[in-house]
């Protein structure tokens, strides 16, 4: 499940329990519509409450960010204590040209996103 919220140039995710393609649908809606209104997008991912995620998600997202928005966003936030989601935030560099970072406090990560 995941709630998210769109302030300005922000899209901010939180995922709670296990990230599903339903999931990454909605999230890739949002961030398309934010994507029309205001060009660049910064977001922010709070991932400290996510269970697992299915193979299908993280396939979805190669396509999303490597294929069709390279240049869009300009500063990806994750938050996460999760050794694995870090690495996998920073193999995220390869498809995106964006400004990536791991944080484990989510109110850094919502200054870090807000203050561009």
């Amino acid at each position: 499940m995941i709630t998210i919220e769109q302030a300005n140039h922000v899209v901010n995710v939180a995922v709670m329990g296990e990230f599903t393609i339903a999931d990454f649908k909605t999230f890739e809606e949002q961030s398309l519509y934010q994507l029309k209104s205001s060009g660049t997008v910064n977001l922010l991912f709070d991932l400290r409450a996510m269970i697992s995620y299915t193979l299908d998600v993280a396939w979805e997202e190669v396509k999303f960010f490597s294929r069709e928005h390279h240049h869009d966003f300009n500063r990806i936030a994750v938050v996460t204590d999760d050794q694995w989601l870090t690495w996998q935030a920073w193999l995220s560099r390869l498809f995106v040209d964006a400004d990536i970072r791991v944080f484990t406090e989510y109110e850094e990560a919502n200054a870090w996103v807000m203050s561009c």
